[in-house]
C-alpha cells in the first residue's frame, strides 16, 4: 500500500459518504459558454470515468480554464451542465479538490505553508470551528508526502514556484476528495518539482481516486495520462491517449498554426504562440 492509499484510508469523514456507485466522476453535457459575446466553449460533451488520470490539452483561449470553472460552479454556462457523480458541484463539492494556477493565488497573503494545506480541511470542520490537533498532524503528513514538511512553518511568499505548487498540491491532498481538478500544476515548475507531482497523481490513481488536469505540454501527453480531452472551442477528440492523441486530431485542435517534424520515430509540433513566435513541442504519439 502506498502512502497516499494509507493517508486516504485512514481519514474518515464526512467526505467518506460513498459517491453514488453508477455516476461518473463528471459528465460534461453540451456546454456553452461565453465572455460577453465571445464565444468560448461550445456544445462540448464528454464523460471521465473513474480511477482515470485525465489531460486537457488545447491552444491558448481554447476554454480549458472555463471548462473548469464551469464544472466548480464558478461560471455559469450559456447552455448545457457539468456533473459530478451525477449532481451540480454545489451538492457535490465534499468529493472534489482543486489546484489553481499558480499565477491565480495572491503568494504575498501573510500566511505560512502549514496554515495553507490546513485550509483543505475546512470543509470538514466547517468555517467556524478552528483546526485542531489532529488537523495539524494530518497537514503536516500531506506536507511530508510532498517532501516540504521541512517548510511548514515559512511564508508562502518566501517559497520558490515550485515550492508554492506542491504546499497547494498537499492542501488539496488535505481535502481527501474523490476527484481532483488541477489547472496547469506543472506549469513553471523545476524536474524535480514535476516528478513529485506526477508521483502524487499516480498513487492517486492507484487509490481509486480520478484527476483531471488542464496541461500544455504535449511532448508529457502520452506519459502522463490515462485520457486525454482536446479542446479548442469545441471539443476536438476525448479518449484513451493511445486512441485520440494522434497526429490528425492534435492537428484539428491547434488549427493552422501546427506543422509536423519527423524526427527518430517521434513527431514534434511546431506551434505559433500569440505573439506570431514559434515554439517547437516534441510528442511521443500515434499517427506518425
Amino acid at each position: 500500500m502506498t502512502t497516499t492509499e494509507a493517508t486516504l484510508t485512514e481519514r474518515r469523514s464526512f467526505r467518506d459518504t460513498p459517491a453514488p456507485p453508477d455516476a461518473a466522476p463528471l459528465d460534461v453535457r453540451g456546454v456553452t459558454a461565453a465572455y460577453r459575446d465571445q464565444p468560448v466553449l461550445w456544445d462540448v460533451s464528454f464523460t471521465v470515468p473513474p480511477g482515470q488520470l485525465v489531460g486537457i490539452v488545447g491552444p491558448n483561449g481554447a476554454g480549458k480554464t472555463t471548462l473548469l470553472k464551469i464544472v466548480m460552479g464558478l461560471m455559469r454556462p450559456a447552455a448545457g451542465q457539468a456533473l459530478i457523480y451525477g449532481q451540480p458541484f454545489a451538492q457535490a463539492r465534499r468529493w472534489v479538490g482543486y489546484v489553481p494556477q499558480r499565477g491565480s493565488v495572491d503568494w504575498d497573503f501573510p500566511t505560512d505553508a502549514l496554515d495553507v494545506v490546513q485550509m483543505g480541511r475546512y470543509g470538514r470542520l466547517g468555517w467556524f470551528r478552528r483546526p485542531g490537533a489532529e488537523e495539524r498532524r494530518r497537514a503536516l503528513a500531506c506536507l511530508e508526502q510532498l517532501g516540504i514538511a521541512h517548510l511548514a512553518g515559512r511564508q508562502i511568499s518566501q517559497l520558490s514556484g515550485g515550492q508554492q505548487q506542491r504546499v497547494f498540491l498537499a492542501r488539496a491532498l488535505a481535502q481527501d476528495a474523490r476527484l481532483y481538478l488541477m489547472d496547469e500544476p506543472f506549469a513553471g515548475v523545476d524536474f524535480k518539482t514535476e516528478q513529485a507531482i506526477l508521483a502524487l497523481l499516480r498513487e492517486l490513481r492507484a487509490a481509486g481516486r480520478t484527476v483531471i488536469v488542464v496541461h500544455h505540454d504535449l511532448e508529457t501527453v502520452g506519459d502522463y495520462f490515462d485520457r486525454v480531452v482536446l479542446l479548442n472551442g469545441r471539443l476536438v477528440a476525448e479518449g484513451p491517449v493511445g486512441e485520440v492523441f494522434t497526429r490528425e486530431n492534435v492537428a484539428a485542435a491547434y488549427g493552422g498554426s501546427v506543422a509536423f517534424l519527423s524526427d527518430e520515430g517521434m513527431w514534434g509540433v511546431v506551434v505559433a504562440d500569440m505573439d506570431g513566435a514559434a515554439r517547437s513541442e516534441r510528442a511521443a504519439a500515434n499517427g506518425g
